[in-house]
């Protein structure tokens, strides 16, 4: 028995796209109004695929990446997953952001469904990474802090201290954010102010009126270690009912 050979009007099956690389590349954003943290940036092949699609864009915050491996931006399963891969400093619903679709078949981890709600470049082409390179990749990125300046070890480390502690719980009230807070870009120090860790909490009034909101403006500084600084503001933070301690915000 013979094959029966294609018919000229049957189209030929396509081989699939090759197997791409992920690395994953700590940026600290220029604009202004941006998250203060660092974005990790997706490259693709060393090249940044998804800025020529979205030059606006930013990509997750690194501080969506401390949590467990199944709660990182990337991370992948059998079930395909719809996520904003980069978005404006502003909103997605105000300028449009980045969509893709992640999922893994078995041992490759494939991209596609791309959709720019904001319509700003041609949309990326299907990529297909080897999972074990893939998840290798995001594991290294999770870890990395080779980036990380003074300013945002001291915000990193001071932000575990206080989650761990569970201090504002004691007194009612609810740990915000803790950013570090840099220099406006192409501003001189003097008219922007020295480089500071920025934490910001509130309280809730039991009476359903409107509470009050509370942070601590702590300098870093490059003339002593910063786990000794951290030291320092921790125990400030903790040695006292911190709405006491802690400036007003917004009342």
């Amino acid at each position: 028995m013979t094959d029966t050979p294609l018919s000229r009007s049957q189209p030929l099956p396509s081989a699939p796209s090759p197997l791409r690389t992920l690395t994953l590349q700590h940026r600290i954003p220029a604009s202004w109004a941006a998250d203060p943290w660092a974005e990790v940036r997706p490259l693709i092949d060393g090249a940044d695929v998804l800025g020529e699609a979205h030059p606006a864009g930013l990509a997750a915050s690194c501080r969506n990446w401390r949590g467990p491996a199944g709660s990182w931006p990337l991370a992948v399963s059998d079930e395909p997953r719809r996520i904003i891969i980069t978005e404006p400093d502003c909103a997605a619903g105000c300028c449009g952001a980045l969509y893709v679709t992640v999922r893994r078949e078995g041992d490759v981890v494939i991209w596609d469904a791309w959709e720019n709600t904001g319509n700003a470049g041609p949309l990326p082409a299907v990529m297909r990474f080897a999972a074990a390179q893939y998840e290798a990749e995001l594991a290294r990125a999770a870890a990395d802090r080779s980036w990380e300046e003074p300013l945002d070890t001291a915000a990193r480390l001071l932000e575990e201290i206080l989650v761990e502690s569970r201090w504002f719980e004691r007194w009612g009230c609810v740990l915000i954010g803790v950013w570090p807070r840099r220099g406006e870009p192409d501003v001189p120090e003097e008219l922007t102010g020295p480089q500071c860790v920025d934490v910001m909490f509130h309280h809730a009034r039991e009476s359903g009126e409107r509470g009050t909101s509370y942070g601590y403006e702590l300098l870093v500084t490059g003339g002593e270690p910063v786990e000794e600084q951290v030291r320092r503001h921790a125990e400030r933070i903790l040695a006292d009912d911190p709405r006491h301690t802690a400036e007003v915000r917004d009342a």
